[in-house]
Parts: C-alpha cells; sequence; structure tokens
C-alpha cells in the first residue's frame, strides 16, 4: 500500500513558488521611448530663429543701425567734460591757481563740476548758488569782485572761480602749517581738498584725510585728470600782455642773466606744469634786491610759497595799474606804506619757502595779470 505524499514534501522536478511580493521587472530592450518635449517642440525652433537672425543683422552690418539711432548712424560720443566749460572762464581758472602752488586749474574745474556741473543756477536764497556752490556765510568770507564790473556775487562766474582759489590757497596754507608742526601728515593736495569737503578741523583730528573725505578726494583727483589740459594751454587775461614800455623799469638786481624765464613750465618742485608767474635772477646769498621804479610798498612779509616777499605799487602805467613783487628775500629792509624810489633796497637774495636756491623771484603785474617782466626792464627789450 503506497503512503500518499504529504504537502511538504515536493518531487525534484517541482518548481519553487513565486515570492507573494515580487513583480516581474520589465526587460530593458523593449522599454518604450518618449518623445520630444513641449519645451524642445516650441522654444528651441524660437531661439534657432533669432540666432539666426542676429547672425545676419551683424553680417550685414544692421545691427548698429537698430541700437546706434536712424539709417544706420551710430551712438554719439559721449560729450568731453571740459566741452561744458566756457572758454573765457580759462583764464580765471588760471589765476585763480596761481595764487599757490598746491592748486592746478584742473582741480578748481574738477571741485566745480563735483560741486554744481557747471551750471550756474542757484538754489534758495540761503542755500548754496553759482557755480562754486557758495552759501551766503561762505561768500561773505571769500568773495569779492574779481573782475572789477562794481558787483561782487556766488553767480557771477569769475567771482565764484576767484573765491574757490582764495579759500583753497588759504585752506593749503593752514595744512602746511599743521603738517610742518606734525599735526597733519599726507599728501597737501588731499589735506587742502579734504578740509574743504569737511572742515580744517575733521583733517587736524584725524591728523591725516579723514576717511569721510576720502571719496571726495578721490573723486576730484581723477575727475581733475579729464581736465589736464587746462593746465598746460596758456591763456592770459586780456590785457595781461603788452603793450610792453621797454625800460620803463630798473633792474633789482645788477645782474643779466636769468635762470628761468616767463611762461608755462614744470615746476622745480612739485613737477607739475605751471605757468611760472615772472623771471628768476640767480645771485649770491645776501645780495641786495632794490626797488624796480617809484612807488609805494603795499606788503611786506612772509608768505608761505614766496617767503619774505615785497609787493610795490608804482601807480598807473598806460592806464593800468602797475606792479612789481620781489620773493623768496633772506632779509626784508622796508615796511609796508613805505615810499621808495629807483635804487631802494627792498631786502637781499635769499631762498626762503619754496625755493631751490637763492634768487630773486621778480614779477610785473598790469591791472594784476601777470605779464613777461623782461621787455619792461632796461636793457630788457
Amino acid at each position: 500500500m503506497e503512503t500518499p505524499l504529504r504537502d511538504t514534501e515536493r518531487t525534484p522536478d517541482a518548481e519553487p513558488p513565486a515570492p507573494e511580493e515580487q513583480e516581474p521587472r520589465p526587460d530593458p530592450a523593449r522599454r518604450k521611448r518618449r518623445g520630444p518635449g513641449p519645451f524642445l517642440l516650441l522654444v528651441l525652433p524660437t531661439l534657432t530663429v533669432v540666432l539666426a537672425g542676429a547672425v545676419f543683422l551683424v553680417a550685414t552690418d544692421r545691427l548698429s543701425g537698430l541700437l546706434g539711432g536712424d539709417d544706420g548712424d551710430q551712438a554719439p560720443a559721449p560729450q568731453a567734460v571740459t566741452d561744458r566749460v566756457d572758454p573765457s572762464l580759462l583764464p580765471w581758472l588760471r589765476k585763480a591757481a596761481d595764487r599757490c602752488d598746491t592748486l592746478r586749474p584742473s582741480v578748481l574745474a574738477a571741485q566745480i563740476d563735483l560741486r554744481s556741473g557747471w551750471s550756474n543756477d542757484g538754489a534758495a536764497l540761503s542755500g548754496p548758488s553759482g557755480l562754486a556752490g557758495f552759501t551766503p556765510a561762505q561768500w561773505r568770507e571769500w568773495g569779492e569782485d574779481a573782475n572789477g564790473n562794481g558787483t561782487s556775487a556766488p553767480k557771477d562766474p569769475a567771482d565764484a572761480i576767484m573765491a574757490l582759489g582764495r579759500w583753497d590757497c588759504a585752506l593749503a596754507e593752514r595744512m602746511t602749517e599743521s603738517r610742518t608742526r606734525g599735526t597733519v601728515n599726507g599728501d597737501l593736495l588731499d589735506l587742502t581738498l579734504a578740509a574743504y569737503d569737511q572742515d580744517e578741523t575733521a583733517v587736524t583730528k584725524a591728523g591725516r584725510v579723514p576717511p569721510k573725505a576720502l571719496p571726495y578726494v578721490r573723486k576730484a583727483k581723477q575727475l581733475s585728470r579729464q581736465y589736464a589740459q587746462f593746465d598746460t594751454v596758456p591763456s592770459p587775461l586780456p590785457g595781461a600782455e603788452g603793450p610792453p614800455r621797454d625800460g620803463y623799469l630798473h633792474r633789482p638786481l645788477r645782474t643779466t642773466t636769468l635762470s628761468s624765464a616767463f611762461g608755462t613750465r614744470r615746476h622745480p618742485l612739485s613737477g607739475v606744469p605751471k605757468l611760472h608767474t615772472g623771471v628768476d635772477f640767480p645771485a649770491p646769498q645776501g645780495t641786495p634786491v632794490t626797488a624796480a621804479g617809484p612807488g609805494t610798498v603795499v606788503f611786506a612779509g612772509l608768505t608761505r610759497a614766496y617767503g619774505n616777499r615785497v609787493v610795490v605799487d608804482h601807480g598807473e602805467a598806460d592806464g593800468r595799474r602797475l606792479q612789481t613783487t620781489y620773493s623768496h628775500l633772506s632779509a626784508l629792509h622796508t615796511t609796508q606804506g613805505s615810499t621808495v624810489v629807483p635804487g631802494t633796497t627792498l631786502g637781499r637774495v635769499g631762498s626762503t619757502r619754496r625755493s631751490t636756491g637763492p634768487h630773486l623771484h621778480f614779477e610785473v603785474m598790469l591791472d594784476g595779470h601777470y605779464t613777461d617782466p623782461v621787455p619792461w626792464l632796461d636793457g630788457g627789450g
């Protein structure tokens, strides 16, 4: 009698049951491929058309016409900053900068550009006014009738430029004194611009250019480079040249040798091109310096740039005020208000303040404007 098989027993030929949770794996070879999506169907053809059109426009030089204006004209070049300046103001920039060695016409132009953009429109009655943006209080301190038209106004460009020059040079002189005392350090122009932007006290307190003034100093110096041409092109004010009076004045020294003539030159100390406002007579230290003509001493004292300096007013010559100056003296032998005649000793040759050696810096001014002294001196024509 056969014994029946139990459920747990299987014949060798029996297949193992498939796991209950195992699902059949799809065949990779039979995986269905997807077609292109909406992006490729819609966007790609559009991009292709746009790129093809751009290539065509560039190839046919029509893209510049679309960007530059009508008929394919290119966009105009940006206007140079110097084009905003009325040429009649250039002599005033140079005259204002000649007040001290620290200034240059380009620096004054940059300050005005930053202040007003060369717009002479004023603000409120109590606010800044004119090219240089003077407030009423500032104008009371620095303003004057520079061009002799009978009025002193911050909206008069000549008056404003000269007032800004006076202000800057006063700041430069005080910064020089502070630097000499060792209370501040740094480039003199940087210190001057910082004192203008903030105030002198802020610079003195910081002992250098204060951080708040650094952006203004950098902008002013960067912008001044765009006005650099104003520093090299001589443009004397009307009436500053002749007609010379040959032999009208006597030589302040017996020598006829000149070490530096009148005109634009590179300053021997600063290296900056500037108008040399007079002539230099080399002479030994202590040589007597005498008055070039009859007149009255209107200034005799120590200055920052010229050292010991004497200014003599000779009255009118050909209807214009004639003055002579004598600078870098080692000693003064006259005082303000003294009456002098040709040959009166005014002082002695020296090398005080900004000077490279003993010499006399001699100037002739007509109505306050520098002119070449040589044609005015006896034997100079």
